[in-house]
């Protein structure tokens, strides 16, 4: 994306502000153990309002009646560590890419921000950081407040990651076209998994598979903790031990994906083994995908999130009926909830710069949002039979099945990212033939 994109975004989390002076920081580096990190990830909301992947670095937003500034901290060129970790960006090739009015260096960060907040009375950051930066500014308003002279001091502070992530909620034409590049590579790999699947393999040698498909295409990072689970395992909602042999006769369960330029992919497949479906396996897995899709067909502008939850359990209710699980009336089952124990989480999520984008669910009135146009989510419907599991008919248990797709809602409906990648029982089998 360009930086006109980040600058307009900018432009755009101003006019969200009153006046008052907001503050954005870089994630810092985390170790691993002893001297080694892991491999560096952008804050989020930093990388959202910047495109700027460097470590440390620091975004003010400041807005008067009359103006607003934007200023960039930034850690800048150092030869030593040039050395041992590549070249920063220097002040210089700072100032000739991002279209801010100031970049400065990170040291200076301490002494400009005492004198940015002088007359303020707003500061907007995340209240829930403990961010050194964010620490030197609370410090530096908090010495402001004391001193002789300053007659305008910050009274109030103001969660600036509600308003973010209330802008993150609707993706721009150029955040939709890096999702649906990550989706593009997370295809070709839950293809390869298919594929390449035999009995015998370990968990982990899929997942690796998938991650030469994923690296290969330019892609650095898995957007998620891989999920490979073979069997029973696939009851276990977020197992990501992945070490267990794959079985004869037993389906895999693979909810995994890649970042592209920090913007995410979510997506899970279930697939036999030894490449095809058993008859318990088909009337297990059609329930799901029956359910999957009813759902994404009711997609569209105004309708309420929380009503395609209900939708959504409605009618893996009906399947647990129809299947043997549940035997009683619909309605005091809907009652009970008892189709929880088999369906335990949710439809789906908000996705974006976090596989989890922590966008709200809820208006300021705590009402369910309405769909609209630009919104992008998953669906993800399941039904997991433990084993050990009485309850269940015999020839179900040790079955766990989710279907996930990325939805993007349009003008007037909705668009499947993920369709491309393969989900009927006659499309599976086929691939994994291959």
């Amino acid at each position: 994306m360009t930086e006109n994109h980040f600058h307009t975004v900018r432009q755009t989390l101003l006019a969200q502000m009153e006046e008052g002076v907001a503050i954005i920081v870089a994630a810092s580096p985390k170790t691993r153990s002893n001297d080694t990190e892991y491999p560096y990830r952008q804050n989020s909301d930093f990388y959202y309002l910047t495109g700027f992947n460097e470590e440390n670095a620091i975004l003010v937003l400041v807005k008067t009646a009359a103006l607003t500034h934007t200023l960039l901290f930034i850690e800048g060129y150092n030869a030593d560590y040039a050395l041992w970790n590549g070249a920063r960006l220097s002040l210089e090739e700072a100032r000739q890419r991002f279209l801010v009015d100031d970049v400065h260096e990170r040291s200076h960060y301490a002494v400009s921000i005492a004198e940015v907040l002088r007359e303020h009375t707003r500061l907007y950051l995340d209240l829930y950081s403990e961010a050194p930066a964010l620490t030197e500014a609370k410090k530096a308003a908090h010495a402001l407040h004391h001193t002789r002279g300053v007659k305008r001091h910050i009274r109030t502070l103001i969660d600036v990651t509600h308003l973010i992530h209330t802008l993150r909620l609707i993706k721009t034409p150029g955040e939709i076209a890096m999702i649906r590049h990550a989706i593009g590579i997370t295809l070709h790999a839950h293809h390869e998994a298919m594929r390449v699947c035999r009995v015998g393999m370990k968990e982990y040698q899929l997942q690796a598979a998938m991650n030469y498909v994923f690296l290969h295409n330019g892609a650095h990072s898995e957007a998620y903790g891989a999920i490979v689970a073979g069997g029973n395992h696939a009851n276990t909602l977020h197992y990501i031990d992945n070490q267990d042999v794959l079985r004869e006769g037993e389906l895999v369960l693979i909810d995994a994906a890649c970042e592209w330029e920090c913007y995410a992919s979510d997506i899970t497949r279930t697939f036999p083994i030894n490449g095809t479906f058993s008859p318990a396996q088909r009337e297990v897995y059609n329930a799901v995908l029956n359910v999957q899709l009813a759902v994404i067909e009711a997609i569209k502008p105004n309708v309420k999130r929380e009503w395609l939850q209900t939708y959504s359990e409605e009618l893996l209710c009906d399947a647990l009926i129809h299947l043997g699980v549940l035997s009683e009336d619909r309605t005091a089952l809907m009652e009970a909830k008892a189709y929880k124990k088999y369906a335990p989480h949710g439809i789906g999520h908000w996705m974006g710069l976090d596989v989890h984008d922590p966008c709200p669910y809820v208006d300021e009135a705590g009402e369910s949002l309405f769909l609209q146009e630009g919104m992008v989510m998953t669906i993800e419907p399941g039904l997991y039979f433990r084993a050990d599991d009485e309850s269940v008919p015999l020839e179900y248990r040790g079955i766990g099945i989710r279907i996930e797709d990325t939805i993007l809602v349009t003008e007037k409906g909705y668009e499947n990212l993920s369709a491309g990648i393969v989900k009927t029982i006659e499309a599976i089998e086929a691939m994994c033939k291959n």
